[in-house]
């Protein structure tokens, strides 16, 4: 079996034939993950082998199950106990879970091998993963180039073979970013589907975690199997809060004026309209819909965002836990950790987000930011009274070059402006590779989002596997 290609469904079918075992699977992958270059991994497990042994023990005894010998990778935010884990940041270098995520709790309930963790933008701040403490990882595709982020290790992983699905955290793209740039598909569920507990926060309420994947049905398990509420997040809603939709999918909006955002490609521009070619040849009917506020999304984002940043990160002081500098009295101690133990990305939205949330501006910034996000919040619940989806691209332009944006965060930040929207609404949304652009004589991926109305991920997986067959064809 050829590990670079398969899916969890290619997988299954091996593990359930016999054909391959946990255990055969695991070492592929760990194989792979050793001779690979491009910095996705932090670190490997060393119980992997052990775990996958568990579960073939389980198929042995009878039990199966769509991710029963799976093996899985994590974001580097994700807690598992007694494992490492360090949100990319120096402050967490030596910092081990001393609890699993609920998400990984349902993931080896249901048989996953997790093999280890992956690279991220510092507390998943960032849109390439060069803010990585530990370096930048590299795009498959071509390593010149940055994977997205926050979630790039994740996404660059999958894109690699070196697992055949992995969970990433979106905050504001942070999933559907990086699958574009890479190729791969990447949900952001809607606020609430799935526990964020043993999540390390970055903005609370605009974080969720979701899976990257190589196919829609791959998405489509991995949301069943890490979603539903949970007593330790009580923003998780229970099951029938979001009635399902009656009908299947049938009309797709489409904000032609987000599109004239400044700095969109044209091969981006060329691609989406051949996208919804696609779909339309599929059977689905295509209408331009307004969206007022839609665009301010991204200024909204870049207030609430680092206002959260800036009281979740307090508690990394040097006393807790985490990088404690050797200082002479307490509050030298604070500013020293903070010092060292941040990096640059970092420290510029703890600023910004102090800074909104201070005496004098929180009416003018944050105040202002919260009600126009509940003004888009109600803007889009009645878009989704008219259409069954959205469709954007998924990012302004296709993979940009390590250290290209670097001295730019405001452009850096523009990469953001079709995925906001999703996570300042709480709506689900989906990327899904669209074809690839040339530029320098590498195919670089390009991605189609689709957004749905709270609670109904089956509408997009109904339409990404709509969308992958029309591709196709």
């Amino acid at each position: 079996m050829d590990i670079t290609t398969a899916t969890i469904e290619d997988l299954q079918v091996a593990l359930e034939s016999g054909e391959e075992t946990a255990v055969s699977l695991t070492k592929e992958y760990l194989q792979a993950i050793d001779a690979s270059e491009v910095n996705a991994f932090l670190s490997v497990y060393k119980d992997a082998l052990e775990q996958a042994e568990v579960v073939d023990k389980r198929r042995s005894e009878g039990e199966e199950g769509p991710l029963l010998g799976v093996p899985l990778a994590l974001k580097d935010n994700i807690l598992v106990a007694d494992k490492p884990v360090s949100a990319g940041s120096k402050i967490l270098e030596d910092y081990t879970g001393t609890y699993s995520a609920t998400v990984v709790e349902k993931l080896c309930s249901a048989g996953a091998v997790l093999l280890g963790r992956t690279n991220m933008d510092e507390f998943a701040m960032g849109s390439s993963t060069e803010h990585s403490a530990y370096g930048p990882t590299k795009n498959p595709h071509d390593p010149s180039r940055v994977p997205g982020g926050s979630s790039g290790g994740s996404a660059a992983a999958v894109a690699a073979g070196l697992a055949p699905a992995a969970l990433g955290s979106d905050t504001g793209g942070s999933v559907r970013q990086p699958a574009s740039f890479c190729g791969v598909v990447g949900l952001k569920p809607t606020y609430g589907a799935v526990s964020r507990s043993g999540l390390i926060a970055m903005g609370s309420s605009l974080d969720q975690i979701g899976p990257l994947t190589r196919s829609v049905a791959d998405a489509e398990v991995l949301f069943d199997a890490i979603a539903g509420a949970d007593p330790l997040d009580s923003t998780t809603y229970p099951a029938g809060t979001y009635p399902k939709a009656d009908d299947a999918p049938q009309t797709i909006g489409v904000p032609r004026a987000l599109l004239e955002t400044d700095g969109v490609a044209p091969a981006v521009k060329e691609n989406f309209a051949n996208s919804l070619d696609s779909l339309k040849e599929a059977g689905y009917e295509i209408v331009d819909i307004e969206l007022p506020g839609l665009a301010e999304a991204l200024a909204m984002y870049y207030i609430i965002m680092p206002a959260e940043v800036s009281s979740n990160l307090a508690r990394y002081d040097g006393v807790k836990y985490g990088l404690r500098t050797d200082d002479a009295d307490l509050f030298t101690q604070y500013i020293h950790t903070r010092r060292d133990g941040f990096g640059p990305e970092v420290k510029r939205r703890l600023l910004l987000g102090t800074y909104v949330l201070s005496a004098g501006y929180y009416e003018a910034y944050y105040r202002t930011a919260v009600r126009a996000r509940r003004v888009l919040s109600e803007t889009l619940a009645d878009a989704f009274d008219h259409v069954d989806a959205i469709a954007t691209p998924t990012t302004p332009a296709p993979a940009f070059k390590l250290a290209e944006l670097a001295a730019d965060p405001l452009e850096m930040y523009l990469q953001d402006v079709f995925t906001v929207g999703a996570n300042i609404g709480g709506n689900p949304a989906i990327s899904v590779p669209s074809g690839r652009a040339n530029l320098e004589g590498a195919a670089l991926p390009l991605g189609l989002q689709l957004m749905a109305g709270k609670g109904q991920e089956a509408t997009l997986f109904t339409l990404g596997k709509a969308f992958e067959a029309a591709r196709d064809s």
